[in-house]
């Protein structure tokens, strides 16, 4: 079987973990908890008759008052680039986490989840910027850890990426 480690990046409350909570126990929950350090999650799946564990580091959230340990992408096969569509301020974050984490791990396959999209109507990264990052190859997909949608393409397209790589 085939392990790979996938680092979950993304600003304070963007909505890393609810993700994960969603892809790996198809659970939701509105209560809020910060997570503290990282979350270690892991989830098998089989992508063309080919065997998975991902391994899915939930890192704490990115803000003004802490940034993310280098050290925790070490080892990272790919990561997950998490932003809030009803905060803008969010998407910056991940274009600055992307920058440090290809630091670290290189090129290794990333996919920008624009999280939230069930609050299409409090949208605030617009489509402008979004072209731009798609221009310079980044993988978006429009996810929603309350609803579902998206997110397991989103793991599912990163996976693919990761095992052709």
């Amino acid at each position: 079987m085939i392990q790979k480690k996938i680092c979950m990046l993304g600003g304070f409350a963007v909505g890393k973990t609810s993700m994960v909570a969603r892809y790996v126990s198809s659970i939701f929950s509105d209560k809020y908890l910060s997570t503290v350090g990282v979350k270690i999650d892991k989830k098998p799946m089989t992508i063309d008759d080919q065997n998975v564990t991902l391994v899915l580091w939930d890192i704490y959230g990115q803000d003004a008052f802490q940034t993310v340990e280098r050290s925790y992408l070490r080892g990272a096969s790919g990561y997950l680039l998490v932003v809030d569509g009803t905060r803008l301020e969010t998407f910056q974050t991940a274009r600055d986490l992307q920058k440090m984490a290809a630091g670290v791990v290189g090129t290794a396959p990333f996919v920008l989840a624009l999280n939230k999209s069930d609050l299409n109507s409090e949208w605030q990264v617009d489509e402008q910027a979004l072209w731009e990052v798609a221009e310079a190859g980044w993988s978006i997909v429009r996810t929603s850890a309350k609803t579902g949608a998206g997110v397991e393409e989103a793991f599912e397209r990163l996976t693919r990426a990761m095992l052709s790589a």
